[in-house]
């Protein structure tokens, strides 16, 4: 098999991160502790977990002209994801979340500015237009503007790639974009908000699923947690069970799984077996803390798979497939 070559069209937040005894007050200052700087963003996230796996990644994302974007292409560079895509801007600063966390409960309170991926836009998209040239997967999230997320699935569509949509964070969409869906990926609340229905209101995965399909996308992989997945198409549906490991955090856990899933798919695998692997690579990320940190290296997956008793997918180890 060839390298699996993906491209992720999506966003890049730093997280900045506060440890408090309590959340303040209106008006009220509190001293903290535990300051730390994290790298975040669904579709940085994506792509360095891609990267990881062994597969060539194009990133298509729009950053700030500032020590936070900065950051950001060190971390490209060093995970080996191909930047040139990757545009800076002086119109908006670098997407940041300040997020501040409860020391005895772990509760968290987040403020997000998406900053420069809100302007990320269909016309930068045509003019990245050759980060699709030879992806045989197109990955992208919510976490930009719909229209670049539409724009990204139709170039894909156009390619003869399989595209991937990750609808996170949850909004509304209409039936244009998702017929340029051949694998969508909700939880089960995301699916439901999708569908129209009450995300707190119990409704059978697999029935929520189908509605996604009528409305226009070709597959549906929902997550189900500790449950592991579900695959559904028109003529068939399956559930794979998750992988049992020691829960850590699980913060990262959709972005490694969509990683797998799409770095799979790239390899050729069929979508029982790239689903397989991703419920894997999800649960490897809960084993560790912070996500950029628990996205698993194919080493590591594969020593994972052999003291499991079983053997990793062929295309995981061969040497081609180390990144760029």
């Amino acid at each position: 098999m060839n390298t699996p070559h993906i491209t992720v069209v999506g966003s890049y937040a730093t997280g900045l991160t506060l440890k408090v005894q309590r959340f303040p007050s209106s008006g009220e200052t509190v001293l903290a502790s535990g300051y730390r700087v994290d790298f975040g963003g669904k579709g940085s996230n994506q792509a360095v977990g891609c990267a990881r796996l062994g597969a060539q990644v194009a990133f298509v994302a729009k950053i700030g002209k500032d020590n936070f974007g900065r950051m950001a292409l060190r971390l490209y560079r060093e995970e080996g994801i191909e930047t040139k895509f990757i545009q800076q801007t002086s119109k908006q600063a670098t997407g940041v979340g300040f997020i501040l966390v409860e020391s005895g409960s772990g509760n968290n309170c987040i403020a997000l500015d998406p900053g420069a991926n809100e302007l990320l836009s269909s016309r930068d998209l045509a003019e990245c237009d050759s980060s699709f040239e030879n992806a045989r997967v197109v990955l992208t999230q919510l976490e930009i503007p719909v229209e670049a997320a539409e724009a990204a699935l139709a170039r894909g569509r156009a390619r003869g790639a399989i595209t991937i949509l990750n609808p996170a964070p949850v909004r509304p969409l209409g039936q244009s974009l998702l017929e340029l869906v051949d694998v969508l990926t909700p939880n089960q609340t995301e699916a439901k908000v999708l569908t129209g229905r009450d995300p707190e209101a119990h409704a059978e995965p697999e029935t929520v699923a189908r509605d996604l399909l009528r409305a226009g996308v070709r597959k549906v992989v929902m997550t189900l947690g500790e449950r592991g997945a579900l695959i559904v198409s028109r003529s068939s549906a399956k559930h794979v069970p998750a992988v049992q490991v020691r829960c850590i955090d699980s913060t990262g856990a959709g972005d490694a799984f969509n990683a797998g899933l799409a770095t799979a798919l790239a390899a050729g695998e069929s979508l029982d077996e790239a689903v397989e692997f991703a419920v894997v690579i999800g649960a490897l990320a809960v084993t560790k803390e912070g996500v950029i940190p628990s996205l698993p290296t194919r080493e590591f997956v594969a020593q994972f798979y052999r003291g499991w008793g079983k053997k990793p997918p062929g295309w995981l180890m061969q040497p081609e497939h180390a990144g760029v």
